[in-house]
Parts: C-alpha cells; structure tokens; sequence
C-alpha cells in the first residue's frame, strides 16, 4: 500500500480536528507515521496548520464563492477547496499547481462531481480574487481569522493589544532551544550549531536560550537525542529563574507533563534534596518520563491528581511548587492554531475552577517562607490573575512578591507576556509566598 502524499495526509488531519474535534498535533502526528519521506511530512504540516490557522478566513472566501452551501457529509470537499486557497493565498506554490494538485485530491475522494467544483472554485478565485478578499474582510473575525468569542475576548481584556494579539497568533513562532547547561554553556552551543550550519542567536531574556535562524528537525540538531538541548519557548524558559529553587530543597511540580520547565529547574539544580513531578493523564505521563529520560535527569514521577494531594503527598513540605496549570492555551495558539476553533466561550470560566482547585489543594502543602510560582500558557484574565486573586483571599498566610521580570506587562499580582512579545508565546506569572 502506497504512503499517503502530503496533500492527503492535510486533508485527514483537517478532518479529524474539524469533524471530530481531534487536537491537529495528534492528527497529524498519526498520519505522518504512515509518510516516511522527510519532505512530504513537512509539507503536510505545513498545509495542515497553515489552513488550520487562516480556517475562519478562508471559509468564508469559500463560501462566498460556492452557489449553495456543501451537504454537511461533503465537508471532506469544502475542506479541499480551503486547502487550495491557502495554497494560492499563502504559498509560494504556483496557482495552477494549487488547482490541479487540489483537483486531484478531490478526485480521490470517490465523488465524480467533486473535481469539476473544485477547479470551478479555486479558478474563479483566480478571477476575483480583489472582490472576494475585500467582502470576506468587511468583518474582522475573518479579517483576522478567530472566531468572534475570541476576538470579543481579547479586546475587553486587552483594549490596546487586541489587534496585535490576534495577528501575533497568525504568525509561526520561532523555533527555540534550551541548552542543558549541565553538558555544555550556551557560547560552546551557539558555536557547535554554526559548526553544523544552523543560524542561531541568544535569546534576550532566558539565559539559556537560543534561536535558530530556519526551523529544522530536531534530528538535524546535533547533540539533541543526547539531551543537550530541549525545544522550548523563551517565555516558558523564564519559569526556572522565577521559582529560584536552591540546593537542598524539595520540589513540587503539581502538573508537570511533558516536563520541561522541571526538566529544566534539575539542570540548573542538580542537588535538589528532592523532585516530585505529578501528572494524571497516564499518556502524559509517559511523555514526562521520555523526557527526563532523554536528558538524563531524575525526578519522581507520580501518576496522580494535583487537586488530590491526599492520594500521593508523603506529608513533608515544599520549599518550592510549580503550577503550570492547564489551559486553553490562548497564548500558544500561533503554534497550535486548532485552539481557535476547538475552544469555546466558557472554557475559560472552566478551566479558572480547576486552577483555583488546584491551587487550593497545593497551598498547604508549601513550607513557611516556600515559594509557588503559578504559570499559563493563556492571555485570559480569568485564567490568570483571576485564580490567584481567589487563593490570595482565601489563605490569610499567602502574600504576592513583586515579580522580578523584565518583559510583559502588568496584570496584578504577576505579569503578562502577550504573543509576539520579543518573539515570545503568551504566558502568564504570578509569584506567590507563605508568611
């Protein structure tokens, strides 16, 4: 049996997040296992996500251009002729390859009237394409490609940034690497990926960090299945410097897959008196365990809920505890564009009662003078300084520090970096310390 081309593995992942509400990542990750040529893999991402990212958008140029809407078992088509736009619009694929290769894909799908639709489409796209971006644009949630609860969202939490967020999210972000710094400095780094040919520069506000000019396959990277360097964002790197744990302390990570913020807190620390990494999802897991495993670091690993401590704390204190809590991840959806289209409106309310809960849980279990150093990969209020607000107001012993951060902007008690910062995600600190 043939491997399915990258056009096809596109069309399947779309399907499975669109359909079935499928994250794109696990889609797409599936499908790619069945590809085994390099380059088709990568422009199969590349056609996954960038339609995924510009879905709203290129929708509606659709339908705009369809005489009557497609039968709700015909999605496999209009996803197609999605495909092709993007293809025209954002790629440097020439137009008739767009059209025939989009043609083609619709000829597979078992539909002998698909093909003729699709080339119809995609050509008369061709023809007006001034018209039908100016009438697709009149509203700016295709504008700006996010769904309209989003972009409502976003303004009333950030008046100002709104329109910066949004297009911050329509843009890749940067491939970013943490170097182990109990292998080698980052000077020795930088000069063993120029050795290699990889473009690289030091990032501005994690000390750790670097990013490479091109994206590349982690196993172009040299040293990287060694564990010298882990691929992380800049605002996730900054995690290690905020907890500030010292040697001999013990430390909680209450929600630690896929690991890399503990990961890296035991590379700067290697003589922590000792590390308790908890996860429920036993798939996450498992992640946790490869990645400690690949950078040959040790930690507990404790399959358990951070809510529950009840169920898996042996009963002696932190001098330190990360919450990176769950999310919806609203400040990474530049790398995970299915955010847009998979989040609802009250998923934030959601997930502000099961960051509260945690918190809640963890708080007793934080020594005198410990530290916990709450995190989100989210730009919403209600996830941020929301759960913190309600744990300060709750607990008489817990104060807020000021946050010692040189980047994002005031969201009291901790800091926000919004997408696009320096070329860093979204992410959310807050400090806080036990009287």
């Amino acid at each position: 049996m043939n491997a399915p081309d990258a056009r096809t593995l596109a069309l399947d992942a779309l399907l499975q997040t669109l359909s079935r509400g499928r994250f794109l990542d696990d889609a797409l990750a599936a499908g790619c296992a069945r590809q085994p040529l390099p380059r088709e893999r990568a422009l199969a991402r590349e056609l996954a996500y960038g339609t995924c990212r510009f879905w709203i958008r290129l929708a509606a140029i659709r339908d705009g251009l369809l005489e009557r809407p497609l039968r709700p078992r015909d999605a496999d088509i209009g996803i197609i002729i999605a495909l092709g736009l993007y293809q025209i619009e954002y790629s440097r694929i020439p137009a008739y390859a767009c059209v025939a290769a989009s043609v083609a894909l619709a000829g597979t799908r078992g539909k002998r009237w698909a093909g003729a639709l699709v080339n119809a489409v995609l050509r008369r796209f061709l023809r007006e394409r001034e018209a039908c971006l100016v009438a697709a644009d009149r509203d700016s949630s295709t504008r700006l490609a996010h769904p309209p609860w989003l972009l409502a969202e976003l303004e009333r939490a950030w008046p100002t940034h709104w329109e910066a967020i949004a297009r911050a999210n329509n843009t890749p972000g940067p491939m970013t690497l943490r170097v182990n710094t109990r292998r080698l400095s980052r000077d020795s780094a930088l000069q063993r990926l120029a050795a290699a040919g990889h473009s690289a520069h030091a990032l501005l506000f994690a000390r750790d960090g670097i990013a490479l000019q091109q994206p590349r396959d982690v196993a172009q990277i040299p040293g990287f299945t060694d564990g010298d360097f882990s691929v992380q964002d800049e605002a996730a790197q900054l995690a290690a410097d905020l907890l500030d744990a010292a040697p001999g302390q013990r430390l909680l990570d209450a929600c630690a897959a896929p690991g890399g913020k503990l990961a890296h807190v035991l590379e700067r620390i290697p003589s922590l008196a000792a590390a308790h990494a908890v996860e429920r999802d036993p798939a996450r897991v498992q992640r946790l365990r490869d990645t400690l495993g690949r950078l040959g670091l040790e930690a507990q690993v404790i399959t358990g809920d951070a809510s529950a401590p009840g169920a898996w704390w042996d009963g002696k204190p932190y001098e330190r505890i990360l919450v990176d809590a769950p999310c919806t991840a609203t400040g990474v959806i530049r790398r995970h564009p299915d955010i847009k289209l998979l989040r609802t409106a009250s998923d934030p309310a959601r997930m502000a009662d099961t960051q509260f809960a945690i918190l809640d849980a963890v708080w007793p279990l934080l020594a005198r003078g410990g530290r916990l150093l709450y995190a989100t990969c989210s730009v919403m209020p209600e996830e941020n300084s929301g759960p913190v607000d309600r744990l300060l107001a709750a607990h008489a012993d817990a104060t807020a520090p000021d946050l010692q951060l040189a980047c994002g902007v005031p969201a009291p008690p901790g800091r926000q970096i919004l997408p696009g910062e320096a070329g860093m995600d979204g992410f959310y600190y807050a400090l806080l310390a036990k009287r």
